[in-house]
């Protein structure tokens, strides 16, 4: 545990929302998959025999249901995620570090942003950026160290 990477760690919410952020993308093309209208084919007089019987969209439909039920899964873990790295942050004892990790990992802005929002510059902010790392890393090895 002692090589852990606290940029990875606090990424892995950036990761989480890009994952659900991808599945409602999927989620909304196979909805509008299933509400397009096809038209009939004239091209043979083939007769269709056997398959379960069910109309053509009710397996979309299951498809749909179920991307449904993982994004909610996503979005539980993602909101778990979210409030222990929130209150993780909040251990630290400067607040300028809880701020500018907060604005990074949890707000998802870039440091240019965050340089602007805090009022200082891109070069001070990076410093202090790499300050807070540091910083979070030491609460991420006293939790561990906790668990064990």
């Amino acid at each position: 545990m002692n090589d852990v990477n606290p940029k990875e760690y606090l990424l892995k919410l950036q990761r989480l929302n890009t994952n659900i952020n991808q599945k409602i993308a999927e989620l909304d093309s196979l909805r509008l998959m299933c509400t397009s209208i096809k038209s009939p084919s004239f091209d043979s007089d083939k007769v269709q025999t056997g398959g379960s019987g069910d109309a053509p969209f009710v397996r979309q439909i299951e498809k749909i249901m179920l991307l449904q039920s993982e994004i909610n899964a996503e979005i539980d873990r993602f909101v778990d995620e979210k409030h222990t790295i929130i209150n993780q942050i909040q251990q630290l004892s400067d607040s300028r570090y809880i701020e500018i990790l907060h604005k990074r990992y949890v707000e998802f802005k870039r440091l240019e942003v965050v340089a602007v929002e805090m009022n200082y510059s891109y070069q001070y902010t990076i410093e202090l950026h790499g300050h807070a790392l540091k910083a979070f890393k030491n609460i991420l090895l006293k939790t561990y160290m906790e668990q064990m």
